[in-house]
């Protein structure tokens, strides 16, 4: 797992073997970039990542120039990781909240321009975070949810979809 471009490229994440996680590809996260690179610009961007695992995405967002990334997970050693490694990359905007992601999102009185969500796949109320994220106007106007998910999840018939992009057994959708 590694930092694909900006400040950081190439810079390697470590994370401890005992997280519980299951993070996003290197491929599907450059893909994601990619298309990412194409519509926004990542300088003074305000991130909010949740089901933050390992942080690979907020540190992505860092590394490109986002300058307010806010990590939440419920794990206290995922939170602990992207504590630490914020500040051994020297990454001050990163701030890592330990809170589950569904109440955070009932309490969260910020707006971000991106709103990036990897939920366990197993997870049965994944469906009802585009309601979460669009009651509570967590997105500022013009604003991006991108929600990675299993096959087993569909978000078409969602009044805020976008589009779908599918990366082996990794899918995103994107709302705003």
């Amino acid at each position: 797992m590694r930092i694909i471009s900006g400040t950081h490229k190439g810079r390697p994440l470590h994370p401890p073997a005992n997280l519980p996680v299951r993070p996003t590809t290197d491929f599907a996260k450059e893909s994601l970039f990619n298309i990412l690179n194409n519509r926004i610009d990542f300088d003074g961007l305000a991130v909010l990542d949740l089901f933050a695992g390992t942080g690979s995405i907020s540190f992505e967002f860092a590394s490109r120039g986002a300058s307010i990334v806010t990590a939440v997970d419920n794990n206290f050693h995922c939170v602990d990781f992207i504590k630490r490694t914020a500040t051994t990359m020297g990454f001050q905007q990163i701030k890592a909240v330990k809170a589950n992601v569904f109440g955070f999102l009932g309490f969260c009185k910020l707006q971000y321009d991106l709103i990036f969500a990897d939920p366990p796949y197993e997870m049965e109320n994944v469906s009802t975070i585009p309601d979460l994220v669009m009651d509570k106007k967590l997105l500022k106007e013009g604003g991006i949810l991108i929600i990675e998910h299993s096959r087993d999840f569909d978000f078409t018939k969602h009044p805020a979809f976008k589009e779908h992009r599918n990366y082996g057994k990794v899918n995103f959708s994107f709302l705003g």
